[in-house]
């Protein structure tokens, strides 16, 4: 059934670039970061094992029609119907051209360059290298921990450092090393014993193109239908796929060509501020319209039909989710949402009510949305399980009373407490909420008095949270989970921020009172009281706000009611 072949990394990257080799649309868009790109020349670089290839042979005018995606990088258009399909190994591929030829790659609908330096001084055996002075400034440490890599991913202060050079000009110069050492700042070499030392290293890295992996191909033989079930099998044994790539693949396989409608839609949300994973949600609520629970394990029991029946209302479902979070809830983007999932959960909502809801309903869905969201009732452990709890509940003919009593069970106490307040910090769900609370309260910033907000233009007045006590004014006198409580946040504009510096809040606070008043921080429940912004008294300021933030979000999750 499968072909094992050996082909170097030269002879893959020219395949990719005449179009020989392309994607098939089964396969996900291209996702590694350059961290992780940094990793794999390392690897290649000192000869460790890369993994396998995957292949399948077909004809691109097969009467089946295999669907195909772009790939990341350009390609040519291939003249011969002869065409090979990656199953396995696009990460890696992708990220080879990248670099060796210096080309750019389309991630998440933008093109970019990866680029990587390479350390001319690396040691040879990074095992006997060690750090033994712990009492090193951290600046050194950095330091010498960069002096230890091989790789590492361009910046422009790296680029001008000595003995770093650029990876992809590496590549582009076989003809002589003598532009490429001096530029990186390496004596002459009648100056420099150490000159054809660089020269050898340079030459192991041109030596990744010789690189052979071993190439898995499998045969015209195969249907479609076949090759995906294979190609879901290869990534379902690792962590190479999510469980929702898998999906898709399976998808795809029954409803060629849906790929462009699922990314159709997936672009129209993001033209409206909700830039939403594709797999995780879109397909996940296809999935959830089609069996009433949300686990993509049902997808290979599902019929062309019903995915097709199940897109096109989950599609419906999900603009009224998008609406209702935007317009009824004030929620304008995902980054305000402890997690997605809570769109899924209200879209179902919709559907079970007909598409109808009361005024009351309408209350009530805001109500338990937004506290669903403070809680993080799906960014916890098991957000399946307890998507499907609540979905169980819709499906049984439960309403928000039933969904609210199921929240309940599961965080205690549905009031925000003061309590759980503390060591909170801006990755907590409550955070987000303090943002929406504040908003509502028409919180402004204390300089410009521009409302807040995550999309304003230009870089001085983006929006950023700031520490009210700095953190230069409590280092070394206070723990950092203290110094990061949510307590001690607020949002302020940028310029606002840099104005303030490294001020305690009683030497900066009188004169943005002198300017606006205090509306501006009552706007964000901060204590103004003289006995209270002093860095002695630090704690005692973190007590009374989290009383009052408290206070303030419960107002705001119980408006409207």
């Amino acid at each position: 059934m499968a072909k094992k072949i050996e082909e170097s990394v030269d002879e893959l990257i020219s395949e990719i670039e005449r179009g020989v080799v392309r994607l098939p649309e089964i396969q996900r868009h291209y996702v590694w970061k350059s961290t992780q790109v940094r990793d794999l020349f390392d690897s290649l670089y000192r000869g460790y094992p890369s993994g396998t290839i995957l292949l399948w042979e077909t004809e691109t005018d097969d009467k089946d029609g295999v669907p195909l995606r772009d790939m990341a990088i350009e390609q040519q258009d291939n003249p011969y119907s002869n065409t090979r399909l990656l199953l396995d190994g696009q990460q890696r591929l992708i990220s080879l051209v990248a670099v060796i030829r210096g080309k750019k790659v389309t991630q998440w609908g933008r093109e970019k360059n990866i680029e990587l330096l390479f350390n001319l001084e690396h040691p040879d055996n990074l095992d006997e290298e060690r750090i033994e002075d712990e009492t090193d400034s951290t600046e050194d440490k950095l330091q010498k921990r960069l002096n230890r890599m091989t790789f590492v991913v361009a910046t422009k202060k790296l680029e001008r450092l000595r003995y770093w050079v650029k990876v992809s000009e590496v590549f582009k110069n076989d003809d002589g090393d003598r532009s490429l050492l001096e530029k990186s700042g390496v004596e002459d070499p009648a100056n420099n014993p150490k000159w054809d030392y660089y020269t050898k290293r340079l030459a192991q890295l041109r030596k990744i193109r010789e690189y052979k992996y071993q190439v898995d191909v499998l045969g015209r033989t195969l249907s479609y239908d076949e090759v995906t079930d294979i190609f879901v099998r290869v990534n379902s044994k690792g962590i190479t796929l999510r469980v929702a790539d898998l999906a898709l693949a399976q998808i795809t396989a029954k409803w060629r060509n849906s790929l462009k409608e699922f990314e159709k839609f997936q672009e129209e949300c993001r033209e409206h501020g909700f830039d939403l994973d594709l797999g995780s949600v879109h397909l996940r609520n296809m999935v959830v319209f089609a069996t009433a629970q949300s686990k993509f394990g049902a997808v290979k029991n599902l019929s062309k039909e019903t995915l097709q029946k199940s897109w096109k209302e989950s599609c419906k479902g999900m603009k009224f989710a998008l609406n209702f979070m935007r317009e009824n809830a004030d929620l304008e983007s995902p980054a305000l949402l402890a997690s997605p999932l809570v769109l899924i959960a209200i879209a179902y909502f919709r559907k079970k009510r007909g598409y109808s809801l009361s005024t009351e309903e309408a209350k009530q869905l805001r109500y338990w949305s937004l506290l669903a969201n403070a809680k993080g009732r799906y960014s916890r452990s098991s957000t399946e399980t307890m998507l499907d709890q609540d979905l169980a509940i819709l499906r049984g003919g439960g309403g928000t009373s039933e969904l609210i009593e199921q929240l309940h069970r599961q965080v205690g106490n549905l009031e925000i407490t003061p309590e759980e307040l503390e060591g909170r910090t801006q990755k907590s769900p409550l955070f987000r909420t303090m943002f929406l609370a504040f908003r509502a309260a028409d919180a402004t910033d204390w300089g410009s008095n521009l409302a807040i907000a995550i999309n304003h233009l230009g870089d001085s007045h983006k929006l950023e949270f700031h520490h009210i006590f700095p953190k230069a004014v409590l280092r070394g006198k206070e723990s950092e989970s203290a110094v990061n409580d949510i307590a001690n946040l607020c949002f302020i504009e940028g310029t606002t921020n840099r104005q303030i510096k490294d001020r305690e809040p009683k030497d900066y606070f009188p004169e943005f009172i002198a300017k606006n008043g205090l509306a501006p921080f009552k706007a964000q429940c901060i204590p103004t009281e003289k006995e209270f912004l002093n860095r002695e008294n630090y704690k005692e300021f973190l007590l009374e706000r989290r009383k009052r933030i408290a206070t303030r979000l419960n107002e705001f999750l119980e408006e409207g009611q």
